[in-house]
């Protein structure tokens, strides 16, 4: 299936005339949100934009399932049919294949100051995408739950163990797990390590791990994978993390109440709009990282969550960076942000409508940070996705796991 996917894939993504006249040109894309309805003002948008600049050019996007997304593009790569521009996920996806890619510093200059969230598109110092959204990974909480519980949802717990205190009240209250966590695809680790480390990890060993100077011997790493254990072992998870989705059924138990909290996302789903259609807007808490290690630095988690790069082998770089400025251009964005309820990486439009959980996401952005796990390779990410399903499982220790990953980063 997914040699024929690729196949009928690459078919579409083979371009066509020549870069000699506006009426013969054609740019294809590659991504994979322009076919859902959400994102249908912001395609055009961004189309419209650069139709008037560019009247004479053909767009054409293909919209590729997630699950073979990189698959179906690293075949398209190697037999050289790929799309002129496509969209990526921050961090290791993109670095890993920052060779087959346009640096588009010279073309991007005007945009930096305005866009945010560039880091987890950049490689040896050069960027390779433009950033549609900024990903993070905010913990959102459901208010009416801590009121049946007796907590003051407008003072969520600031440690570890008021945390754990607080969930317990809750689960005597109403029945709710702590954590609404989906382990199916490995991801939920992914979630945890970034929503909860800068609780846990000191500020220099936080900083030291962005700048791939992690140390895996230290305790604080080690209490990470610790927690997370810890967590399935008390049953602060939902029931059925490791056989449970993270997109989307597990967001489905935070939006029906069965679970107090859940470390979602910021972008355009599993984030304070999607769950807005199920609870009351007033009633979605976002909260900080609880403190664990004294000394530690809550702050919010997130990079530049997806943009668009352009091949190196594009016919016409200028051109094709040119569609890359139409899809990240303040009314593009703002399209983005109305109908889908994303954070975008523009820093000038105004989300102060969106609602209080919004509100509160966009005011930490000053001081936020890198998430931990964007630092880490695909190789690593995908080997701590399966670890932390052996963890749950029983089936490796703490040690065993944090072994495994320091030798995996180790090695890039």
């Amino acid at each position: 299936m997914v040699a024929a996917l690729a196949v009928a894939g690459c078919g579409s993504a083979t371009r066509t005339g020549t870069p000699s006249g506006d009426s013969q040109r054609k740019l294809v894309v590659w991504d994979w949100k322009s076919g859902e309805p959400a994102a249908a003002a912001y395609v055009e948008k961004a189309k419209a934009d650069f139709a008037q600049r560019h009247p004479g050019v053909t767009v054409e996007f293909v919209a590729q399932p997630y699950d073979q997304y990189y698959t179906l593009l690293g075949t398209a790569s190697q037999s050289n049919k790929a799309p002129d521009v496509m969209l990526f996920n921050g961090g290791g996806q993109i670095r890993d294949r920052a060779g087959t890619l346009l640096p588009l510093d010279r073309y991007v200059a005007e945009d930096r100051s305005r866009l945010a969230g560039w880091e987890a598109f950049s490689e040896d110092g050069k960027v390779y995408a433009a950033p549609v959204t900024l990903q993070g990974h905010p913990i959102y909480y459901n208010k009416t739950l801590y009121e049946a519980a007796g907590l003051d949802p407008s003072d969520p717990p600031k440690t570890w163990n008021e945390f754990v205190s607080g969930c317990a009240a809750i689960k005597k209250a109403t029945g709710a797990a702590c954590f609404a966590l989906g382990n199916k695809e490995g991801f939920g680790i992914q979630f945890f390590l970034s929503g909860l480390g800068s609780g846990i990890l000191t500020p220099r060993e936080y900083d030291d791990w962005i700048a791939g100077k992690r140390d895996w011997t230290s305790p604080h790493v080690r209490r990470i994978f610790e927690l997370w254990k810890d967590a399935g072992d008390k049953g602060l998870n939902n029931r059925g993390a490791n056989s449970t989705a993270m997109f989307t059924d597990i967001f489905t138990v935070f939006e029906t109440g069965k679970a107090a909290h859940i470390i979602g996302l910021m972008s355009d789903i599993g984030h304070w709009k999607d769950f807005g259609e199920f609870l009351p807007p007033e009633k979605i808490g976002v909260m900080r990282t609880p403190v664990v290690t004294d000394g530690a630095t809550p702050s919010l988690p997130y990079d530049g969550g997806i943009g668009y790069a352009v091949a190196k082998g594009t016919k016409d770089p200028a051109l094709a960076a040119d569609l890359v400025r139409a899809l990240t251009s303040t009314d593009a964005l703002t399209a983005f942000y109305a109908e889908a309820g994303a954070i975008t990486s523009d820093t000038t439009i105004d989300v102060s409508r969106a609602g209080p959980a919004a509100t509160a996401i966009v005011s930490e952005i000053r001081t936020g940070r890198p998430a931990l796990h964007v630092a880490l390779s695909s190789k690593t990410l995908d080997l701590m996705g399966r670890l932390s399903q052996q963890l749950l499982s029983g089936s490796a220790t703490v040690d065993e796991a944090v072994e495994q990953l320091a030798a995996s980063d180790r090695t890039g």
